[in-house]
């Protein structure tokens, strides 16, 4: 059963981060557990690659190993949404944490022994995204059952702010700690992280399927059906397709070392590099904390249209920038219509689909938000190569707006869509 909505807040506190999906226990410590491994599934994702450089002083081995983690967190996290659907969700996410904590800790012992094996490391980064690809469906299709659905934004904005700032504090306590303690105790630092996930979870309750999904079996055949699910509901394709189009045409970072070296190269490749990486995830915090502005909103279409337009019209303003703090400035912009654009969304998913379809339908979002920033760096990269680095960020980001409008146009029903 959904928990009854809290009070409307009122006053300042309409403005500023709206809290209220705290109120409820269940939420509150599944919350909690994700401020933990925020920081330290961000001291893995650190390591591992700088590990693998340390041993090959490749950055090619970097990208085998990106790739090498991609295929089975695509694959596990598309059957992992089925099996979602058909278990209690709490046991699937205790098997999964405890899974990434195992394999946290394999990671450290190999760091520590002094392996030098790219293969080892490459097979344990596969299972360890294996284990979150089945782990992130369920836990984000588990929100619905423990808010009411007014409150589904602001949990939603209460989550991406928690993920987005350690994806800042994360990747710089890393480089801090790394000449302190060195790098395998970075992977026991996330492992331990990973202990309180699991006793969050662990006193969650139990959130088994409902109606006839309970005799229900896990295979593709399901997963297949999710997605014809998905081509039968508009609203829930152009949710999709609105960050497709976002990720793909306009997330430009496999340009920053380029900008940073020769558009930027007056402040310090260093530092002009640092700034355009942590600018994004910055505004998406800064959104975050001030969700209570666009967490009152009922037309969830119209809000994910106007943040997917707003990121492709803040990109365009990066790529003509030829000053370092003018583009920071509109990356950070591009990063607060990222925070919205991902609220909305979620809470689209979350409310549209029925909770029998919702472990699949995140699966599918998992895909997406992993999937859509790596073609970016394809599409991205050789492009900037063809035509320039600013050329090709100005010109995705223009078509992001063009083709958001465009689709807008095309589907009525999803500019008019409104929150129950």
């Amino acid at each position: 059963m959904t928990p009854p909505e809290a009070p409307k807040r009122s006053g300042w506190r309409r403005w500023v981060m709206d809290t209220r999906p705290l109120r409820h226990p269940a939420y509150r410590r599944l919350w909690s557990s994700t401020t933990v491994t925020a920081v330290g599934s961000q001291l893995t994702a650190v390591a591992v690659p700088k590990q693998i450089y340390d041993i090959t002083g490749s950055s090619a081995w970097v990208g085998y190993a990106s790739l090498a983690g991609l295929v089975p967190l695509v694959v596990f996290a598309l059957w992992g949404g089925a099996v979602a659907d058909s278990v209690d969700r709490r046991k699937l996410m205790l098997v999964t944490n405890v899974g990434l904590a195992v394999t946290a800790l394999l990671l450290w012992a190999q760091a520590l022994a002094g392996a030098r094996s790219v293969v080892l490391l490459m097979v344990l980064l596969a299972a360890q995204q294996a284990c979150w690809g089945m782990n992130a469906p369920a836990r984000s299709a588990s929100i619905a059952r423990l808010v009411p659905a007014a409150e589904l934004p602001a949990a939603n904005a209460l989550g991406s702010t928690v993920m987005q700032t350690g994806q800042i504090v994360g990747p710089l306590l890393a480089g801090v700690l790394i000449p302190v303690i060195g790098l395998a105790e970075l992977y026991l630092i996330d492992a331990v992280a990973l202990c309180a996930t699991v006793w969050a979870v662990w006193r969650l309750p139990a959130l088994p399927p409902l109606g006839e999904a309970v005799a229900r079996r896990a295979g593709w055949r399901e997963v297949a059906d999710g997605f014809r699910y998905i081509t039968g509901h508009r609203i829930l394709l152009l949710s999709f397709l609105a960050d497709i189009v976002a990720m793909v045409f306009g997330m430009p970072r496999a340009l920053f070392p380029q900008l940073a070296a020769t558009t930027y190269a007056g402040w310090g490749g260093g530092f002009a590099l640092g700034l355009l990486y942590a600018a994004i995830p910055i505004g998406a915090v800064a959104g975050g904390l001030l969700s209570g502005t666009f967490s009152r909103a009922r037309r969830h279409g119209l809000m994910v249209i106007a943040a997917v337009v707003g990121w492709g019209a803040a990109i365009t303003g990066f790529g003509l920038s030829a000053g370092l703090w003018w583009a920071a400035g509109f990356l950070a912009l591009a990063g607060v219509a990222d925070m919205v654009s991902m609220v909305f969304r979620g809470a689209i998913l979350q409310s549209v689909a029925t909770d029998d379809m919702r472990g699949r339908m995140q699966g599918v979002f998992t895909v997406v938000v992993a999937g859509g920033p790596r073609l970016a760096d394809l599409l991205h990269g050789t492009t900037g190569s063809a035509l320039g680095p600013r050329t090709a960020v100005t010109a995705g980001g223009l078509l992001v707006v063009a083709i958001m409008l465009g689709l807008a146009a095309a589907v009525p029903a999803f500019r008019r869509y409104r929150a129950a």
